[in-house]
């Protein structure tokens, strides 16, 4: 049982939320999804269970995901959700957590405002804001107080931060909003093309899971899956079997747009801390970044090092854990409170 006294990290993304309690660790992952009942504005379900829902819900019930692109989309709904995943966690309501809660490093000071809104309606008494690519470096065990240059390429639902960090702050970045949804949706585009097949967000997210690829090699089988969709043409279901192959062509343009922003990052980044990156290589965080060979081509692409961090999915709202440790100091620059 936990106090609301409690300091508590939010990792607050487009395909999930993370929550992590100082001293407990992360007590909560759920899918950033909410369903409601449009008559009678009631909350039906947060998380795994309303993302059961999406695609499936009759007239009167809607399932969202209040976040799109790493920023809110639906106020109302985020901050319904942001508190109930605080009640799920705080039964106590004596005292109002602090909470620190990650923003894309591109996020405006509107776009700020309404993430510290929703967290304080949520019932949170102090809100800080830290930068995901901050976070990241953290939770992938990253020394960032040293002076010298770390690349971390943060993969979420909605954005890729690609960062060069040194003394503790960002001294290169770019926020894209190309991640993961991108990838789902170049999916649903590609077999709509080439198939004549209509299928949902989670068959897609299913295929890049399972078979999903950005990098060919020569040396690994070709996968193949069978996904059931909608003939366009029949308007009948329809099963087809789509290869690896297949997925290395429809993520393309979107896997060349992350690289795009990692080359830019580089081009504008000090020489002496290039030669740093080149040393101690480019670390990737996020969900996005275990799409299969996402690492072997930006290595590729660039000639440094690339590596997936250990437990990629959870490395933000570990930072965000981390930096929690250290409350005390977070009026430092990577943080705003509010």
């Amino acid at each position: 049982m936990f106090g609301w006294g409690e300091d508590i990290g939010i990792d607050l993304g487009t395909a999930s939320v993370l929550v992590y309690i100082k001293g407990k660790g992360i007590v909560l992952q759920e899918p950033s999804v909410i369903a409601m009942d449009t008559n009678t504005k009631t909350l039906l379900a947060v998380g795994e269970e309303a993302q059961r829902m999406l695609g499936r819900t009759p007239g009167n019930i809607v399932a969202i995901r209040p976040l799109r692109d790493g920023v809110i989309s639906d106020y109302n709904m985020t901050e319904r959700m942001i508190r109930h995943f605080l009640d799920r966690i705080c039964k106590r309501r004596f005292l109002k957590p602090r909470v620190i809660i990650c923003v894309p490093s591109g996020v405006t000071e509107v776009e700020e405002r309404a993430v510290v809104d929703a967290a304080i309606q949520a019932g949170a008494s102090k809100t800080y804001l830290i930068e995901e690519p901050i976070a990241a470096a953290i939770g992938a065990g990253i020394d960032i107080s040293k002076p010298c240059g770390n690349m971390i390429v943060d993969i979420g639902g909605g954005t890729t931060d690609v960062a060069v960090i040194s003394l503790g702050g960002i001294v290169v970045s770019e926020s894209i909003k190309v991640a993961g949804d991108k990838f789902d949706e170049a999916i649903i585009k590609y077999i709509r093309k080439k198939h004549n097949i209509l299928i949902g967000e989670r068959t897609a997210e299913e295929m890049k899971i399972n078979i999903g690829s950005v990098f060919k090699d020569e040396n690994v089988p070709v996968k193949t899956m069978d996904v059931r969709g909608r003939s366009l043409v029949s308007g009948l279901p329809k099963t087809i079997s789509v290869s690896s192959d297949e997925m290395y062509e429809a993520f393309e343009e979107t896997a060349s747009a992350i690289v795009d922003a990692v080359k830019s990052v580089l081009e504008n980044t000090p020489p002496e801390l290039v030669g740093d990156i080149s040393t101690y290589g480019i670390i990737m965080t996020g969900g996005g970044s275990l799409v299969s060979g996402i690492d072997r081509l930006i290595e590729a692409e660039t000639g440094i090092t690339t590596k997936v961090a250990e437990d990629a999915v959870s490395c933000v709202a570990i930072g965000t854990g981390k930096a929690l440790e250290n409350i005390s100091v977070l009026e430092e620059s990577n943080t705003r409170k509010y």
